[in-house]
């Protein structure tokens, strides 16, 4: 009998690697758990590619979502580049929330370091995880793109400024290896389940700062949108970070889970096992829209694999979904969200135990 562990992190609580050796622990028989943490984009993304391909650490200066000079880093393996955003732009990054002047300028500035490195080749940028909400213009800026209005004065990168917003000029990025951004959503720019309306609540905006950010990206679409970039799946990604690469890089977006999937051999590594344990700090409609424990349980169901699911919490309506042979949920052991959290890998250590005895 053997055990694929490729759960993705408890946010707030346990990390992916964390959530696998607490389960493997719980099953106390190592030799036969093949530990495999899994990302789709965001937190983690790079550290976890370099970790597969063995790659290498590159550091430089750049600026944080709030303007900071910070030292950050990305991976290169081989004649690729691998940039987390959530490395230089995450809600991480910052202390407090402000999404109104957040920006992706530090983006850009790896995007540019990246670029001018002679063994790059190919970049690839992990979105997910941001404290941005600005269409990727601070990231278009670092590039030396040019935010301009009707009398062709200079804008700065923030979103309160694309109010007066009448073009951008482009001509100063030039020439940029092929990027492939990972995206671990499908959202468009804007509407309804679009940047602002869905990720925005969780980067501090209020009803009354929504209305800011929904006109002023509605106003960057406007002016740059030649190709209906804006309605295209993911352009929303990552506070409209998939939109502005699109736009200003010509960058092409791929699922994240898939670009990680194949990197670590995924689909080998499911046929290899007999069951399969899957699952992140929360689980609900949202998650079948790309989400990477998803994407392990179509491909271990498909494979004819068990699939357990760990989480901290799940929509009650999805415990009974056919893809999932069990459920263990972490919420349900506790009166408090605090305690669950504080807890989490205690209790995923019982349900390695429970789940070696009931599925080994």
């Amino acid at each position: 009998m053997k055990f694929l562990l490729a759960c993705d992190k408890f946010k707030g609580s346990v990390s992916a690697s964390e959530v696998g050796e607490a389960i493997a622990h719980g099953i106390a028989h190592h030799d036969i758990c093949d530990q495999c943490p899994i990302t789709d984009g965001g937190d983690g993304f790079a550290k976890i590619i370099s970790d597969a391909s063995r790659g290498a650490w590159v550091y430089s200066q750049a600026k944080d979502p709030l303007g900071k000079s910070i030292m950050t880093r990305y991976v290169v393996t081989g004649d690729t580049a691998v940039i987390e955003m959530s490395e230089v732009a995450g809600l991480r990054r910052i202390k407090e929330l402000d999404v109104l002047n957040a920006n992706t300028f530090g983006v850009g500035q790896l995007i540019r370091n990246a670029a001018n490195d002679p063994k790059v080749k190919k970049i690839i940028i992990g979105l997910g995880g941001s404290a941005t909400n600005d269409g990727g213009i601070g990231m278009a800026v670092a590039l030396g793109a040019k935010l301009l209005d009707k009398d062709g004065n200079e804008l700065e990168p923030k979103v309160t400024e694309l109010a007066k917003l009448d073009r951008v000029d482009g001509s100063g990025i030039g020439e940029l290896p092929p990027i492939m951004a990972a995206c671990d959503v499908t959202n468009p720019l804007l509407g309804d389940n679009g940047a602002t309306a869905i990720y925005g609540p969780q980067k501090g905006a209020t009803k009354e700062d929504q209305v800011i950010l929904e006109a002023a990206l509605a106003k960057l679409a406007a002016c740059t949108d030649w190709a209906g970039l804006a309605t295209k799946p993911g352009s929303g990604a990552a506070g409209g970070l998939g939109y502005g690469l699109m736009a200003f890089a010509d960058a092409k977006l791929v699922p994240g889970f898939d670009l990680f999937a194949e990197t670590v051999k995924l689909k080998s590594r499911i046929e290899a096992a007999d069951v399969v344990i899957t699952g992140e700090g929360s689980l609900d409609a949202q998650s079948f829209n790309g989400k990477g424990p998803i994407g392990v349980a179509q491909m271990a169901k498909e494979a004819g694999k068990k699939v357990i699911v760990v989480c901290g919490r799940i929509d009650e309506d999805l415990k009974d979904n056919e893809l999932f042979d069990a459920v263990y949920t972490v919420r349900d052991q506790y009166e408090t969200d605090e305690e669950s959290i504080q807890n989490a890998g205690k209790i995923l250590q019982k349900f390695g135990q429970e789940i070696y005895d009931n599925f080994g």
